[in-house]
């Protein structure tokens, strides 16, 4: 795996200087809005003028591929018009049924929170407009998209490499700081996200650990994250939401079988979840995160959240489990039936790995219907990331 900024063998760089970003503006919310988008029309500029300059060397490029969630493209259709033009439909706000004022507990809608969102597709808009055709990782985030657009959009997922995230009976993880290790077998629940935010259920998860305690004395809770923000808002001035949401529930845990390891390197992390004896996936209606198809691909037991993404790729009984997303209580229950029913719920496992091999595998499906896409655009037709009927 490549460092960011990392050049990649027999791949020329062109990096842009990052863009003079215009000051934060939060005096109300249009104004907040308004200097983001000032923010995206500044990066597509400065990446506009970095294609420009492989054009004046002679570069023209039969295909270009570009993500416009910072902006960057906004202005390359004006510099390579003839090419190929796909973009990456990761996400579009707003809506029903998505991540906007999904958990009321931090967000409600309002008339001002409407207009901001309106404001925040703008280049997103541009993008979907001027490309030939576009990307997205799953259903419900080309689902997202305008009607308009759906067209355009071709589901195929980055791919997994499930030769490298598979079951190893022999793993093993040292938790250094308690003197312990963990290996297949262990009662070791697992919670991995980026960051520890409500986004991705953090709050749930916390508030579902004093019950689970109780009903699984045995278990213990091992949690992967860092203590920023990446999705949503930023906590309090000072605060994490980590702590924030360990010290709502602190005084009723046996923090002695809670572990917060950080952010840890991906290969210390795939062992992890081959240790896992039940994986918990908490999200809003939002994109869908590797780290859970990796689970899956390393036959996790996955407890996730009844959300659409989730829904996707995870059908409750048949190689996984789902919970409502707010109801704690329910999901300390179904994380302790599910260490309780462990050799029961084995052929769960299996099937979830299998899900993963069989719709969501690098080499097999992912990876060449993304050269179809490049080589043929035209005749793709929509792909699919599992069955679609």
């Amino acid at each position: 795996m490549n460092k960011p900024g990392e050049p990649v063998a027999g791949v020329r760089h062109a990096l842009y200087p990052e863009p003079k970003l215009p000051a934060q503006d939060t005096s109300q919310p249009l104004a907040a809005a308004m200097t983001e988008l000032h923010a995206k029309v500044a990066r597509g500029e400065v990446a506009a003028r970095a294609m420009q300059g492989l054009k004046s060397q002679g570069f023209e490029p039969d295909v270009v591929v570009i993500h416009p969630g910072w902006g960057e493209a906004l202005f390359a259709r004006d510099v390579f018009p003839h090419a190929r033009l796909i973009t990456y439909a990761e996400y579009y706000y707003g809506g029903e049924g998505g991540d906007t004022a999904f958990d009321p507990e931090f967000s409600r809608p309002t008339p001002a929170s409407a207009q901001r969102i309106r404001i925040k597709n703008t280049h997103l808009l541009h993008a979907l407009d001027a490309c030939d055709a576009a990307l997205a990782p799953t259903r419900f985030q080309k689902g997202r998209h305008p009607a308009w657009a759906q067209d355009k959009i071709h589901v195929i997922h980055e791919g997994i490499d499930t030769e490298r995230f598979k079951p190893d009976a022999n793993a093993s993880v040292q938790l250094k700081s308690a003197g312990l290790t963990l290996r297949p077998g262990d009662e070791v629940v697992t919670f991995v996200v980026r960051q520890l935010e409500p986004y991705r259920g953090y709050h749930i998860f916390m508030r579902a650990l004093p019950l689970l305690q109780k009903l699984r004395p045995n278990a213990r809770v091992v949690l992967v994250g860092g203590d920023g923000a990446s999705y949503g808002s930023a906590p309090p001035a000072g605060k994490t939401w980590k702590d924030i949401f360990l010290a709502e529930v602190a005084s009723q845990l046996d923090m002695s079988r809670i572990h917060f390891v950080g952010r840890v390197p991906h290969t210390a992390l795939t062992q992890l979840m081959q240790v896992s004896a039940a994986h918990v996936y908490l999200t809003y209606p939002f994109v869908l995160s590797w780290s859970m198809l990796e689970a899956m691909s390393i036959g996790c037991l996955i407890v996730g959240s009844d959300t659409a993404p989730v829904r996707e790729v995870v059908e409750h009984g048949r190689n996984g489990l789902l919970t409502d997303f707010f109801d704690h209580q329910a999901l300390a229950h179904c994380v302790a039936d599910a260490l309780e029913r462990r050799d029961e719920l084995a052929p769960l496992r299996a099937a979830a790995r299998q899900t993963i091999v069989d719709g969501y595998d690098l080499r097999r499906h992912c990876l060449p219907a993304q050269l179809a896409l490049l080589e043929t655009p035209h005749q793709v037709g929509s792909q699919k990331l599992g069955p679609e009927t």
